[in-house]
């Protein structure tokens, strides 16, 4: 008893000696997987080497008319007024009449003579570097899913959007940036914060938000700065919070949560600096300023630029709060007020990433949820204002497009029918379309995949083909 109580004592200063070094079974797991920790938005290589390496999309919330913008239908103008061949009202949404002709004029740009609606002048100019898509499904006439399904690749279930997918599976280059950043002026899009969830992957993929109605960095970015300690103390008192978090470590091994945390309050001091910059657009050359013109969607435009360049992985541009695409009445007053808001911008964003030799490794998607349909909305109480001049939802076939990187320009792929109802030659669903982005990105959307519930999962489910034809 005496010997073994003696030995014991021993064996507990051993353990003490041990436990000192990290090298006893439970520390020395804690120690390793702390020693083999990473940054979850260290840039990371995707599946095979690729142009692309940054995605911004200029989301048209409430769904742009298709025909009266990339997709010409002259036989609505034959029609006008009168019923379509076939029956004159098309099941979506809410009821429909007449054929309704498109009060935009299209003309023929570039060495690829694609026809393009007065609306789009300005990004005309560069429709030889534009892959138009014009045989885009949806799966509902419904906004809510079909916002789910375009940012998140499902319409109903609660799934990580495109952006989240993209810096979990590759990261992002600026780390004193969030690698996600979604910009919509005065408020939330429809279904808000969902469009831009990290849902079941690690909350650091989610998107950041800002507010683009405001100028001043402080108003766009809330708590950007501290109005009470300078950055000197600010670094002291993370630093303590550091010393804090470290014990806390030791005594309960490696947390996962705990990491993401403490990169959080490291990510909020770079960005004080960083974010300053790279939302301060008074800092661009005067010509510049001018060639995107004036406005939010101008200068939110400008920004997604300026953040790519910094090295942002993914940039979202929503037009603004609600879905202010949707012209169930007045469509052409309506179209012509928010095309002219951004078409020069959009413009210039083409012309200003070539010119900065950016275009070829950022990729950018134009587009809504859905488009319209080719004839008039009927007046129906509580649903529009009886004007009868614009046009109901259309998930069936609708048109967005896609340039630079990985893309092949100067291109019309698919095509609806003869009144623009419908998709009708190489239907490419939304899951097709991802999987090509990816693809475009350097990713088999395939093995792109976070196990969770027992299950693998990916942005496009169990969907999905990529439309190699799309691709340079």
């Amino acid at each position: 008893m005496l010997s073994r109580m003696g030995t014991g004592l021993g064996m507990l200063g051993l353990a003490g000696l041990l436990g000192d070094e990290k090298l006893l079974a439970a520390d020395a797991q804690s120690a390793a997987q702390a020693m083999s920790y990473q940054n979850p938005l260290a840039p990371k290589e995707p599946h095979f080497p690729a142009k692309a390496k940054h995605v911004i999309h200029l989301f048209m919330t409430g769904g742009p008319s298709h025909v009266d913008t990339f997709d010409p239908k002259p036989l609505l103008t034959k029609y006008d007024g009168k019923p379509l061949p076939g029956g004159d009202n098309l099941r979506t949404e809410r009821k429909t009449g007449a054929a309704m002709a498109s009060p935009f004029k299209f003309q023929k740009y570039g060495e690829s003579g694609i026809e393009v609606s007065e609306l789009f002048q300005h990004t005309a100019k560069h429709i030889d570097d534009i892959a138009v898509i014009r045989s885009m499904q949806a799966e509902v006439p419904n906004h809510e899913p079909s916002l789910g399904l375009m940012n998140c690749g499902a319409s109903v279930a609660v799934r990580p959007a495109f952006g989240s997918w993209l810096t979990y599976g590759m990261g992002t280059d600026n780390q004193n940036l969030p690698g996600y950043i979604v910009m919509c002026p005065h408020g939330y899009p429809t279904k808000q914060t969902q469009n831009w969830q990290s849902a079941f992957l690690p909350g650091v993929y989610q998107g950041t938000y800002v507010d683009t109605r405001h100028t001043e960095v402080e108003k766009l970015i809330e708590n950007v700065k501290n109005s009470t300690l300078s950055l000197e103390q600010q670094r002291s008192q993370i630093d303590l919070l550091q010393q804090m978090n470290q014990a806390h470590r030791e005594q309960r091994g490696f947390d996962p949560a705990l990491e993401s945390r403490v990169q959080s309050f490291e990510l909020a001091y770079r960005m004080q600096m960083e974010a300053t910059d790279a939302f301060d657009v008074s800092r661009e050359p005067k010509n510049v300023l001018e060639a995107y013109g004036e406005g939010i969607q101008a200068r939110q435009i400008l920004i997604a630029r300026r953040l790519v360049e910094r090295g942002v992985r993914f940039v979202q541009v929503f037009h603004d709060q609600g879905q202010p695409w949707d012209s169930h009445d007045d469509l052409e007053k309506s179209h012509r007020r928010l095309a002219g808001q951004c078409d020069k911008a959009i413009g210039a964003l083409i012309a200003d990433l070539k010119r900065l030799g950016l275009f070829e490794e950022t990729l950018i998607l134009w587009g809504g949820e859905f488009g319209r349909t080719p004839t008039v909305e009927l007046p129906k109480p509580g649903s529009n204002a009886g004007k009868v001049n614009g046009r109901d939802h259309n998930h069936y076939g609708f048109t967005c497009w896609l340039a630079g990187g990985g893309i092949k320009g100067g291109q019309v792929y698919g095509s609806t029918d003869e009144t623009g109802f419908k998709a009708e030659e190489n239907p490419v669903h939304v899951h097709d379309l991802h999987a090509t982005m990816l693809h475009a990105l350097g990713f088999d959307h395939k093995k792109l995949t976070y196990r969770y519930a027992g299950r693998d999962y990916r942005l496009t489910d169990v969907h999905g083909n990529v439309v190699h034809k799309l691709l340079s």
